[in-house]
């Protein structure tokens, strides 16, 4: 039976600002990929969101990003290895004392926004993340795509990497992502339900130009912040179980 992770970015709402729709999509998914405070999140959302994963049985995962609240992360930044190294430390640092208050452990680390898709492209970046995670725990799991820098150090360092596609981006033929969806609503979930199902029982996937190029997934992520973000999550559930695929964390 094949089977897939549904993964999903959680805990950006910071302050009197609300962003995602968290507890909507908490009952759909297996892993959480929490903010640390960097790009979105802050302590008191962090321990709610961590509660709330815990509640509803979902494995939780670091969300670091580069210091950029005010672009949301999607901004890219000057940064040497060291103090990106230092960035991820400190905010999965972070997250997991928040984690051991409630007696779970990280169970993945997956980079978040222009900190992510530098690190596809940027072997050295990617070395340095993979560095940071290894030491904090030679277990954690690295959410990657699969043709990327990240996927290909991952396996020469030895570091536990999930393949992940996209359910509510554009795939290229590079193997890479759209990382603005096009329109501003979904119009066809059964669709993209559709295509999610394609990714996981195939391998394949029909790119933003029109190509149909493979692509392996071991965890899909839906974001929280999507329009229909939980109605999506559902008929992808719903379409996936109707195809007997199992919905499980990547540790499931």
């Amino acid at each position: 039976m094949a089977k897939i992770d549904l993964n999903c970015d959680m805990g950006e709402s910071f302050s009197q600002y609300v962003l995602g729709n968290d507890e909507e999509m908490m009952q759909y998914i297996t892993s959480a990929n929490i903010a640390c405070g960097y790009h979105g999140g802050d302590p008191h959302v962090m321990r709610k969101t961590v509660k709330l994963a815990k509640e509803y049985d979902v494995k939780i995962g670091a969300h670091p990003g580069f210091p950029d609240l005010l672009g949301f992360g999607r901004r890219d930044m000057a940064a040497t290895a060291s103090e990106v190294k230092d960035y991820v430390t400190y905010q999965m640092g972070a997250l997991r004392e928040f984690a051991r208050a409630e007696d779970i452990q990280l169970q993945h680390c997956k980079p978040h926004g222009a900190l992510f898709m530098k690190a596809m492209r940027d072997r050295d970046l990617a070395r340095t993340i993979l560095e940071a995670v290894h030491e904090a725990d030679p277990n954690m799991v690295v959410f990657s795509l699969a043709r990327s820098e990240v996927y290909e150090e991952a396996q020469k360092m030895g570091v536990p990497v999930a393949k992940e596609a996209y359910a509510d981006r554009e795939h290229t033929k590079e193997g890479s992502i759209v990382m603005t969806r096009k329109g501003s609503a979904i119009e066809d979930y059964d669709k993209m339900a559709e295509r999610v199902v394609r990714i996981v029982t195939e391998g394949r996937v029909i790119t933003n130009e029109g190509e149909d190029v493979k692509l392996e997934a071991e965890t899909v992520c839906i974001h929280g912040d999507t329009p229909g973000a939980p109605k999506l999550a559902k008929t992808i559930t719903e379409a996936l179980q109707s195809a007997n695929v199992d919905i499980t964390s990547v540790k499931g």
